[in-house]
């Protein structure tokens, strides 16, 4: 079994590599090539952590076989220096069924989240949308500025945190590593205001965006708030925007964002525009106006983790990189 570390899955599966088969593994799970039950949350009353689990088989001729992500999340790691969220990926051998590799989840995470965002802003956003709002200064919003930058030409860049300092963090980090400036707003609100393209990556409770922030047009990916307890989006926001989903199981079970104006009466379970996956596989329509506000809810699948861990080991095996462990 091959142990790949944070650093080396980084090496190994950048953004740009991850675009590909991140647009492969929503056409797989629409298009009904996944087996993956509704993640696994453990939330001790005696502990402040959570873990989760996420199984899963993926079917097809490339990238496929079985996998599971499970993830930490502590709440005092931050404060320690350390992610918010830590865990493993592993992906057994189709033929033989033993553990393949074991490899950093939280670097798999953000690649393949920004990736998913990067795949739904080619298929949704308008294709001059280029004013971009981050919301969040952490791993998602450093990666989505690195996915975004690949799908759309950035004229404008702007992010907002709750932490100024983190916020300044951020603008200093992309000036330095993606040579782009970015702005530093004082309230979601200042860092909406004419935006045609969105990330949302906070770790917010309640709603950090109101729909009269939301310009004509603008596109959303939706990505902070993954479970039903949290959300980023107010429940007009969501009721006057085209919604789309990776999962409408996942959507309907696990998204705060949807379930709040779902409970409200706001909207019905056919809110649902359609799932990623059937978008690019020309089976529901995408955007159908330039003017429509459309909003992709990202909630993270097995499929994706699977896929990308077998494609971290094919490259590892392939460039000598990680190490080998005999589990007999």
């Amino acid at each position: 079994m091959l142990l790949i570390d944070r650093a080396t899955v980084r090496e190994l599966y950048p953004v740009e590599r991850a675009l590909p088969v991140m647009a492969e593994a929503m056409r797989r799970y629409s298009g009904g090539l996944a087996d993956l039950p509704l993640r696994t949350i453990l939330r001790p009353e005696k502990d402040s952590g959570l873990l989760g689990t996420m199984p899963g088989f993926v079917a097809g001729d490339d990238l496929a076989g079985y996998g599971l992500k499970a993830m930490m999340l502590k709440p005092e790691n931050p404060a320690r220096g350390l992610d918010l969220h830590v865990g493993v990926v592993m992906v057994f051998d189709p033929a033989t069924g033993a553990p393949l590799a074991l490899m950093d989840a939280g670097a798999v995470t953000a690649v393949r989240t920004a990736a998913v965002s990067a795949v739904a802003t080619e298929a949704l956003a308008r294709p001059d949308a280029g004013d971009l709002a981050v919301l969040g200064s952490g791993v998602q919003a450093r990666s989505h500025l690195e996915a975004m930058r690949l799908v759309r030409t950035l004229r404008r860049v702007r992010v907002w945190s709750r932490s100024a300092e983190h916020a300044e963090d951020y603008r200093a980090w992309a000036a330095k590593e993606l040579g782009i400036e970015v702005e530093t707003a004082g309230t979601p609100a200042l860092a909406l205001a004419g935006a045609d393209l969105v990330c949302t990556t906070t770790a917010a409770r309640e709603p950090v965006v109101e729909a009269a922030d939301l310009a004509p047009g603008v596109h959303v990916n939706a990505v902070g708030a993954s479970f039903a307890d949290h959300r980023e989006l107010s429940s007009r926001a969501v009721a006057d925007a085209s919604f789309f989903v990776d999962s409408r199981e996942s959507a309907l079970a696990e998204s705060g964002d949807l379930r709040g104006p779902l409970a409200e009466g706001l909207v019905g379970p056919d809110h649902i525009r359609a799932e990623l996956g059937e978008v690019l596989l020309g089976t529901r329509p995408g955007r159908a106006e330039p003017t429509e506000i459309t909003v992709f809810k990202s909630l993270g699948l097995g499929v994706q983790d699977i896929m990308s861990g077998f494609a971290v080991a094919r490259e590892a095996a392939a460039r000598g990189l990680g190490r080998t462990v005999t589990l007999d």
